[in-house]
């Protein structure tokens, strides 16, 4: 049906009820940043490694979840969810959350060193928000367009109620409380072999048909360059994963495609339309967007006072 995705056997519809609010605005930076594919596929994959950095949460994925053997299908669900907290109706979106929440309670288990771990752990909960907060805005900043400081404290706002949502108690609201979580973490992180693999599957172009094999190497090359120069030294991720100038600018110049060609279809432009709003409204100039919103408010408030 069009305007449905599945996660995990629930059916996610962006397009309706109509004009039921998403947990962020038409207008928030987070529409801006979720839009854009390329900033989604470059910060996931920093942010899984970020993520698989710490034991508890590699085993914890790869004990209880498809990743092993389905990792690009898993990758995909999670990119779900992630539009779902984004763009879905705030209704779907607290089902899923919960769902979510419900499936987490029963991930528990030791790493390999025997130390036990629990999906939710509030260190860990935390932990992955915040990766994923981090991933995606810093891919968006580097690679797409600069954002301001400004815009970076109102992302961090926005996704606060679904962070809690999820059990976090310690969202992000800024980046140095991010650099501040990764301090403490940082003794525990090591290398991997699930990292090394997780990384060749990305390259190996099975993670996007249709897409240059090429391309997929750069976005992998393009997330590991985002990460803490710690982090990457931390996980033996050498100069076999340097990013150079011509992978750096075809990055680039993919972004600014994605930023630019409508994907009506999406969640995001799906999203738009439950709100009354073009379907191709995200992907207009900024004064562009302005005039449109303030058009359909005025429409909206007309309509009420009849």
């Amino acid at each position: 049906m069009l305007g449905m995705e599945s996660y995990l056997g629930w059916k996610i519809d962006f397009l309706h009820p109509e004009g039921e609010p998403a947990f962020a605005r038409p207008d928030s930076v987070s529409w801006r940043v979720f839009k854009n594919r390329i900033a989604l596929g470059v910060g996931g994959i920093a942010a899984v490694l970020l993520e698989f950095s710490d034991a508890r949460i590699r085993s914890g994925v790869w004990d209880h979840s498809a990743f092993k053997t389905d990792p690009i299908g898993r990758s995909k669900r999670t990119g779900i969810a992630a539009m779902v907290g984004v763009y879905g109706p705030q209704g779907a979106a607290r089902r899923v959350i919960q769902g979510v929440t419900n499936m987490h309670a029963h991930v528990k288990g030791e790493t390999p060193s025997g130390e036990a771990y629990s999906a939710l752990d509030v260190e860990l909960l935390d932990w992955v928000s915040a990766t994923a907060s981090y991933g995606f805005l810093t891919a968006y900043d580097r690679f797409i367009k600069p954002v301001s400081e400004a815009d970076k404290t109102r992302f961090y706002e926005e996704g606060d109620a679904v962070a809690r949502l999820y059990g976090v108690q310690h969202p992000l609201t800024c980046e140095a409380d991010f650099h501040a979580m990764l301090d403490k973490l940082l003794p525990r992180f090591e290398p991997h072999p699930i990292n090394t693999q997780f990384l060749d599957i990305m390259k190996s172009g099975r993670a996007a048909k249709g897409v240059p094999k090429g391309l997929q190497s750069a976005i992998v090359h393009a997330a590991v360059s985002i990460l803490p120069d710690v982090v990457r030294e931390r996980l033996a991720l050498g100069p076999e994963y340097d990013l150079h100038p011509k992978g750096a600018a075809t990055v680039k110049a993919m972004g600014t495609v994605a930023e630019r060609i409508p994907l009506p279809s999406s969640p995001a432009g799906q999203a738009c339309v439950r709100l009354g709003l073009p379907a191709t409204f995200l992907w207009k100039r900024p004064e562009k967007q302005a005039s449109i919103l303030h058009n359909t408010q005025a429409g909206t408030a007309a309509s009420l006072a009849h």
